[in-house]
């Protein structure tokens, strides 16, 4: 789960982070409320939506004064921003950050993150900040810095004071370990999969300030951070994915025309695949878990028929937790209560998988087997083609 920048800013202030004076605003009327109390010689607008690239799609905005403020405001509140991280159809922004400005001496890249391979958090910093990590590991990898931390012992002074010194940070070494270890703990006890200030700024009067802010949660955690959850914004996510996420289904949506119904992550991937390699494209990676039951297969198909560009449905599935028998049987029971438009193939394999097809072949319906996964994707491709 992503949360908006002044949300991360809102969670740094718990742990004592630096952050500029600010606030979020989500009409006009609260941007003059906030400016006028402000009273800042410099303020900045920026628009919170869930996507980087803000300040280069114009969706951060300095002004001199409360009138070139409003202004600021006024074009942003509404505005749909399209950056490269949010695909062509942009997303709409509904509030805006409004905070005082910063005199910026020095910009730190800084993030706390998990390195998978070595199965521990590490931070990452670099003298580069304000600019994108991705470019500056790209063109000059040797200024991107990392300091991995053991989960047992945790964070420790010399992680801060060694990543200070190859900073250039001189007097501020102190602060900055300090700094570290806040945000440290905040990554820690709050299931953070990923905390990120870019930038870290070094301000003229010789303070750390946190001008930026990107957090991002581990889902399976939440239960144990109803704050955490109390941030997530529906705004931000597609209407089908909040659907599926009431019934525990995994279920990202993409540009194709055929829908897919999985069980499980890697086979989910391997179908959308198989799906492009025979001439067209996945619609949606729909994965309704390793023990499927006609409940979720149910859901599956109320959701990927309620996607308009669906015309037509691929259902993968593997018997192995649940038996192929049982799952023909969740397949015929959601077949008969959702009224399906579009063609259906349905490819079964794994234990009982020969009672599982013949159950489906003669129940009445218009579903189609496939014996393996290259016939399923040959079938469906071609069903949708002659619906057209």
């Amino acid at each position: 789960m992503n949360i908006h920048e002044y949300q991360a800013k809102e969670l740094f202030k718990q742990y004592k982070v630096p952050v500029p004076r600010g606030k979020s605003v989500g009409s006009l009327d609260e941007a003059k409320a906030w400016g006028e109390e402000l009273s800042s010689p410099v303020y900045v607008v920026k628009a919170q939506i869930h996507a980087g690239g803000r300040g280069k799609a114009g969706g951060v905005k300095l002004a001199k004064n409360q009138a070139e403020m409003m202004r600021h405001a006024g074009e942003l509140l509404g505005k749909t921003l399209v950056t490269h991280q949010t695909g062509p159809a942009g997303r709409k922004v509904h509030r805006l950050l409004i905070e005082e400005g910063v005199q910026i001496e020095k910009e730190i890249y800084l993030s706390i993150l998990m390195d998978r391979s070595l199965a521990c958090p590490v931070v990452v910093a670099s003298a580069a900040g304000g600019m994108e990590i991705e470019e500056v590991a790209m063109q000059s990898p040797e200024k991107v810095l990392k300091a991995h931390i053991d989960p047992v012992l945790g964070f420790q002074p010399f992680h801060g004071r060694t990543l200070a010194f190859k900073l250039g940070l001189g007097k501020l070494a102190g602060e900055f370990t300090g700094l570290l270890a806040k945000l440290y703990d905040l990554f820690t006890q709050k299931g953070v999969l990923l905390v990120e200030v870019n930038p870290l700024v070094v301000t003229r009067d010789n303070r750390l300030i946190a001008l930026d802010g990107k957090m991002m949660f581990d889902d399976n955690a939440l239960f144990r951070h109803e704050d955490i959850r109390a941030m997530r914004d529906l705004n931000e996510e597609e209407p089908l994915e909040i659907e599926a996420s009431r019934y525990n289904l995994n279920y990202v949506k993409l540009d194709g025309r055929i829908g897919c119904m999985v069980n499980g992550a890697g086979l989910a991937m391997a179908t959308m695949d198989i799906i492009k390699l025979a001439g067209e494209f996945p619609a949606n990676f729909l994965d309704v878990g390793g023990t499927a039951t006609k409940e979720t297969v149910k859901q599956g198909f109320q959701i990927l028929l309620s996607d308009p560009h669906v015309k037509g449905i691929f259902v993968n599935i593997f018997g192995g937790i649940v038996r192929c028998e049982r799952i023909a049987g969740g397949i015929i029971d959601a077949a008969r209560e959702v009224q399906i438009r579009v063609p259906v193939v349905v490819r079964l394999e794994g234990t009982n998988a020969e009672e599982g097809r013949r159950m489906l072949k003669e129940n009445g319906l218009k579903l189609e087997v496939a014996s393996d996964l290259w016939e399923g994707a040959q079938k469906i491709v071609e069903l949708v083609r002659k619906e057209r």
